[in-house]
Parts: structure tokens; sequence; C-alpha cells
């Protein structure tokens, strides 16, 4: 299988560990809103590389994390039952990687490589 274009890996920052089994939605902005554009589970290593295409069109993007359920099968309560990520893809077409790393009360991103 290809990569998407754009990935992410999420790492639970509470156990120092790779964070699986979150689902993760890509969402592209059209002129008509938001359009789901592909879907993943991250795996043992918390990471999800499933989420679309190979090559994607220049854009807005969505990623969509269900943090609420990945804490809820652990019996941990969680302050953001979702996390929402906003970016641009630039006509470069270079790999994005879009790294989470998440607590039950804190998470933080950046553009990873």
């Amino acid at each position: 299988m290809t990569a998407s274009q754009i990935t992410t890996h999420v790492l639970d920052t509470t156990v120092g560990r790779p964070a699986e089994g979150i689902r993760v939605e890509l969402f592209m902005r059209a002129a008509s809103g938001w359009s789901l554009v592909g879907s993943d589970t991250t795996d043992a290593d918390g990471r999800a590389t499933g989420l679309g295409p190979a090559s994607v069109p220049v854009g807005e993007y969505r990623l969509h994390f269900d943090t609420g359920g990945f804490f809820a099968a652990r019996g941990v309560d969680t302050f953001f039952p979702e996390v929402v990520l906003h970016f641009d893809v630039a006509e470069d077409g270079r790999h994005v990687h879009v790294p989470l790393l998440l607590s039950p009360f804190a998470y933080s991103t950046y553009r990873g490589s």
C-alpha cells in the first residue's frame, strides 16, 4: 500500500508510548464545505499512513482525531473528546506529516517531516 501524502503519528504523553487505535479522518475544504478524503486508525506505532491518496490537491485540510474514544477505551476521562487540526497543503507536493502529542487534558502538534 502506498502511504498517503498526508500522514500523522500520535503519542500518548501520559504513558510515553504510541497511541494505538485512534480513529483519524482527513477532510478537504470544498466549495460546499468539508469533504471526507479518507480515514485510518493508528497502528501499534501510533501512525496513520492510509488517510488518502499518495498525492492530494493544494488546499485546506483537517485531521479529526477521535481522542474521546481512545481514552474511554482505557477508562480515562478526557477534556478533549476530539482534536481537529486545520492546515494548508502547498503546491510543492511534499509529504505532509502532522504529529499529535496527546494527554487527557492537553495536546500539541507541529509540522513534521
